[in-house]
């Protein structure tokens, strides 16, 4: 090797280093700048409550058989007469979700049948105790104004706020699995949310939205501006 290789051999290695040093950057500055979370994100766990303050989990557990990772605990117990807690004859009387087991699927929440559960956009939860991971029901379940509660306090990386958001993805599930639903809004209420968002349009609604507005704006043949439509 000639003694110019020897000078700029080691140096080669941050050819690519060093051409990106000049590009602009993509990197998230992380806590300080937080990207966008999607829609249908899935996050921490709620409890939820109908519009008059009523829970609706029923005590079923089938979260807690559906669950893969068998992170959630559910006993059921009776809705005494005198004070009902949710309108169904059974109520969840215990309910825990031990978040270092979690893995976040969502099998969850499509397996209540009272949308009951839902997932948020909060997922930054760090604990130095093993058992503050496990969520009780006191922290799970919203206030009877469908205020979120949150047993970690509030830091530079945890906003309670997203807690508020969610339920997005639901919309989008066609009840049943049948094309013939898709768009159409079948969650009940929510305390939580005050009423649940529109339902998003089908993809087929989508694309012709998108064909009528892509045929608006196509020139006509002589070159002139399309006519507007008569209604």
């Amino acid at each position: 090797m000639s003694m110019i290789g020897d000078l700029f051999g080691p140096w080669k290695g941050f050819t690519v280093t060093f051409r990106q040093m000049f590009k602009p950057k993509v990197t998230t500055r992380y806590p300080k700048d937080k990207r966008v979370k999607p829609q249908r994100f899935h996050g921490r766990h709620v409890l939820n409550r109908y519009p008059d303050g009523m829970e609706k989990c029923i005590g079923c557990e089938l979260c807690a058989g559906v669950c893969p990772a068998n992170c959630i605990y559910v006993r059921g117990a009776d809705n005494p007469v005198d004070d009902p807690v949710s309108p169904g004859e059974r109520f969840g009387f215990v309910y825990e979700i031990n978040m270092l087991r979690c893995i976040f699927c969502g099998l969850c929440v499509e397996a209540c049948p009272t949308e009951a559960i839902t997932m948020t956009h909060l997922f930054e939860m760090s604990v130095t105790d093993r058992e503050e991971g496990i969520f009780t029901k006191d922290s799970l379940l919203v206030d009877p104004d469908g205020t979120p509660n949150h047993p970690l306090p509030e830091t530079p990386l945890i906003d309670i706020n997203e807690l508020k958001l969610g339920d997005g993805w639901m919309r989008a599930t066609a009840p049943s699995g049948r094309a013939t639903f898709e768009g159409i809004e079948a969650w009940s209420p929510s305390a939580r949310m005050g009423g649940m968002a529109p339902a998003e349009p089908s993809q087929q609604q989508t694309a012709d939205s998108g064909r009528q507005e892509a045929a608006s704006k196509k020139p006509t043949a002589d070159g002139g501006q399309p006519e507007e439509e008569s209604s």
